[in-house]
């Protein structure tokens, strides 16, 4: 598979969306860092770009050259990575507090979700729970993932040129 086809691409974001997932998993698992609300949320579209990805890109390189789905999983899961990386931003703005989060996870401290369990910790969503150079995990992933995006889309438009 050569690297300038639109399958190389999707698959590409696919690995990546899997690979910060499991990063994720690590610092939940092995770190013992859990996650915030806002943490979560990230998560989702890199699920949805990972098996998108992953599945969609291997699907379409098995097929004739040329293969019409290429171009808009490409886009798609460049869409889903974008997205889990304006979410990262959004997070990583709420921990410098430059602006308000969700009051459910931002605050006093205090969320009620329907069930009392005090041995259970809350984690804050306006706290990194993990800096490196000053950015946080969240800052990270929306560093990475609206990086990843940007240059998806813009070899899409180079692909679309050479057409």
């Amino acid at each position: 598979m050569r690297s300038d086809r639109p399958e190389a691409m999707v698959i590409a974001l696919g690995t990546l969306s899997a690979a910060l997932l499991l990063g994720a998993l690590g610092f939940q698992y092995l770190g013992r860092l859990p996650p915030c609300e806002m943490c979560l949320w990230q998560r989702w579209p890199h699920l949805a770009a990972a098996v998108l990805g992953l599945v969609g890109g291997w699907a379409v390189s098995r097929r004739v050259e040329g293969h019409q789905l290429a171009a808009p999983l490409v886009f798609v899961t460049a869409m889903l990575v974008g997205l889990s990386g304006v979410i990262g931003a959004y997070h990583a703005g709420v921990e410098w507090h430059w602006w308000a989060g969700p009051s459910q996870c931002t605050g006093s401290g205090f969320k009620y979700t329907g069930k009392l369990d005090l041995n259970e910790p809350v984690v804050m969503c306006d706290r990194a729970a993990w800096r490196l150079f000053g950015i946080s995990m969240a800052g990270y992933n929306a560093i990475i993932s609206l990086g990843a995006a940007a240059f998806a889309l813009l070899f899409l438009l180079r692909n679309r040129r050479r057409a």
